[in-house]
């Protein structure tokens, strides 16, 4: 089997950890990789996600040999069986541990200036990474999380060759693992997409997991309801069937479409990322693919606005036969070209949307269409980003629904910094959710109607 990307290696082994679902559950993902594979397991089990900063004190001459780890709060575990068999004196030990020290404390610095550590002390700590090859990491996360005196470590994994897997059940309660094929190569082989994870997206991850729940669940709790549809699906637009994914949380207000810009798709990080936070807040959204994989070959079709939006419209009407989102107000949100898309096909008869918000978008694509756009429209830019904010600048001359500007201090054009993305998902999820609230008024559909919430 081979993983579309981390996203869904996380769900799958999400499903295969519900017998561990209850309140002193706690799943910690190994960075960077194994966090965003974390986050997902955290989301089925609704239970606290955090990271478990550990590194492995290695032999100097034999790295990959692990003689020790160290974890947070001077958690510090040592193998003296490695030790006096590798013939490592203490200034060796000493030297390797400075240095590592080093590493963890910058992870630290960075993962906790705004998420501070859990406490697993007598909890259910689920050690999550992508996969593992030796394995010897994993011993040292789980040696250093027993330090930290959880009661319970489980160590799931999506992929993992099954000699390390047998050498791993001596320091873990017990072991998950969704596949152990041979031959074994490297983790990446069983990835379509196995990208790097920056810092970046580990501290948001983490921000996300920690941000208030509706309804005022707590969000370190593993209390907080599971989303009521969390699933693939395959949308049938009048024969031409496409691949998305769609998530309706517990007394949704609204859904969101997603329209991903050029070179990307449904496993959108970013747009991962946006959706997280608007299902946090009772909204719905679905990602999926605008073009099928032969089509994207094609370059011109990842330009061609037109063909897009028809797809977003198509989709759009999908919704509308869902049962289960039945009377549910519509709502796009694009990036990039995928904004024009939006735009366009927020502004074709029948369509009615609620609300539209573009992230980095290029509403000039959609040209002469913007005056025929009734839905409230939020356009967000980067403040590094200057050609797109001149054209989206350049856009709002055109448009006569209600709409706004927003620029994003220090961001560039993919929102890259710190932050900045989480500004974007918040943005969004206020102007979604005053879009869709608006509906049961008389408001006028014009500018000048309602005000739109200010930021």
């Amino acid at each position: 089997m081979i993983f579309t990307d981390r996203i869904e290696a996380g769900r799958a082994l999400g499903r295969s950890l519900a017998q561990f679902r209850g309140p002193d559950t706690i799943v910690v993902g190994l960075p960077r990789g194994g966090v965003p594979v974390a986050a997902e397991v955290a989301r089925a089990l609704g239970a606290p996600l955090d990271v478990l900063i550990v590194r492995k004190v290695g032999v100097p001459f034999q790295p990959e040999l692990a003689m020790g780890a160290i974890g947070e709060n001077g958690v510090r575990v040592v193998s003296r069986e490695v030790l006096d068999a590798a013939k490592v004196t203490t200034p060796e030990f000493a030297t390797v541990e400075r240095r590592e020290r080093l590493e963890l404390e910058r992870r630290a610095a960075r993962y906790r200036a705004e998420t501070p550590a859990l406490d697993l002390r007598g909890k259910t700590v689920i050690l999550v990474d992508d996969g593992l090859a030796t394995g010897s990491s994993a011993r040292a996360a789980c040696e250093v999380a027993r330090a930290h005196d959880a009661a319970q470590i489980v160590l799931a994994i999506p992929v993992a060759p099954g000699e390390s897997l047998a050498q791993l059940r001596e320091v873990a309660d017990s072991v998950v693992c969704l596949q152990t094929p041979t031959p074994f190569g490297a983790v990446g082989q069983f990835y379509e997409d196995f990208s790097a994870v920056s810092d970046e997206e580990v501290m948001a991850l983490l921000r996300q997991a920690r941000s208030p729940q509706p309804g005022g669940a707590d969000p370190g709790s593993s209390s907080m309801d599971p989303p009521c549809i969390d699933r693939d699906v395959a949308l049938d637009l009048d024969g031409l069937v496409l691949d998305g994914h769609l998530t309706v949380p517990a007394h949704a207000i609204g859904v969101v479409a997603f329209a991903h810009g050029s070179g990307s798709s449904r496993f959108s990080t970013r747009n991962r990322l946006v959706a997280g936070t608007l299902n946090r807040a009772g909204l719905a959204t679905l990602l999926f693919d605008l073009l099928t994989r032969d089509e994207e070959v094609d370059r011109r079709n990842v330009f061609d606005v037109e063909l897009l939006a028809g797809r977003l419209g198509a989709a759009t009407r999908w919704l509308r036969r869902q049962p289960e989102l039945a009377g549910l107000p519509i709502g796009y949100f694009g990036a990039s070209t995928g904004a024009a898309a939006a735009l366009w096909a927020a502004a074709e008869p029948g369509n009615e949307v609620a609300a539209v918000v573009s992230r980095g978008g290029r509403p000039d694509l959609a040209g002469p269409r913007l005056g025929a756009v009734l839905a409230p429209t939020l356009l967000i830019v980067g403040g590094r980003d200057d050609v797109v904010i001149g054209l989206n600048e350049e856009a709002r001359a055109l448009l006569t629904c209600e709409h706004r500007l927003i620029i994003v201090p220090g961001a560039t054009h993919l929102f890259e910094e710190t932050g900045t993305l989480d500004e974007v998902a918040s943005l969004a999820t206020d102007w979604f959710s005053w879009g869709f609230s608006r509906l049961g008024s008389a408001a006028p559909r014009r500018a000048g109607g309602v005000a739109p919430p200010s930021r």
